[in-house]
């Protein structure tokens, strides 16, 4: 209830004042959860709407569409100058490091951290380990949005299209690489020098099998994401650790 409330509220309000008050050009954030849950790899925009969504994102998910959605239908029936950018998962400066309910590389971070602080000889991590991910940094995206606000127009001739050659108001942004969950967690495990086991509690689910971005399209108007993981990560723990000394750490 929160998520589809509380997300369709602050969308739904700021897009339409945005449009009634004529902002010149509104950029509006999505997520691949978006996409069905068992879309074909690497997932193009046009695979929107074309299957069922992971159920335990779901009410974020149907939210994000219809922000999309709702700046899409303005573009076309107003001329109002909104567009849309669907980033992967994002890590990086400002995340929050809560050991339940955080996202992946911060929780990770966390339980390493404090395992090897408290001399634990073990980790356990949620699911498999086996789903693979996709991550971009987040000053990667920040360079995305200003990129694409300054160099893309959906109505240009040499804009992004669909496949079949219909105009398209959103894009993916990403890496166009992923990572297994369990590699992910021995290269954080390595950096902060956790030399334990790393144990996976298959009780606990894996959610989507795989979600890998096609970022063809970004990529074709020239924008590239400039931090590959691993010095991402380094950059992550690095600024984790400054937080956690200036007692910034969000938690």
């Amino acid at each position: 209830v929160d998520f589809l409330l509380e997300n369709i509220k602050i969308q739904t309000n700021l897009i339409e004042a945005s449009w009634k008050y004529k902002v010149k050009r509104l950029l509006f954030l999505g997520s691949s959860c978006i996409y069905p849950k068992y879309a074909p790899q690497p997932i193009k925009e046009a695979y929107l709407l074309n299957g069922a969504l992971e159920p335990t994102n779901e009410a974020y998910a149907i939210a994000k569409i219809s922000g999309i959605k709702l700046c899409e239908a303005l573009s076309i029936e107003h001329g109002f100058d909104a567009i849309s950018l669907m980033p992967t998962n994002l890590y990086g400066e400002g995340d929050y490091y809560h050991s339940q309910n955080s996202h992946v590389i911060p929780g990770l971070i966390r339980k390493f951290y404090e395992a090897k602080k408290n001399n634990i000889n073990h980790v356990t991590c949620w699911g498999t380990g086996r789903a693979k991910r996709e991550f971009l940094y987040v000053d990667d995206l920040a360079n995305a949005c200003i990129f694409t606000l300054k160099s893309w127009d959906p109505f240009s001739r040499d804009a992004p299209k669909r496949d079949n050659n219909e105009k398209l108001f959103y894009l993916n942004v990403g890496t166009g690489k992923d990572i297994q969950i369990k590699e992910l967690a021995t290269l954080i495990a390595s950096i902060i020098g956790f030399k334990g086991e790393i144990r996976w509690d298959q009780s606990k689910p894996d959610g989507t099998p795989q979600k890998l971005l096609d970022t063809r399209r970004i990529n074709q108007l020239g924008w590239e994401p400039k931090i590959d993981l691993k010095e991402g990560l380094e950059k992550t723990i690095e600024i984790f650790y400054k937080e956690l000394k200036n007692n910034q750490l969000r938690i």
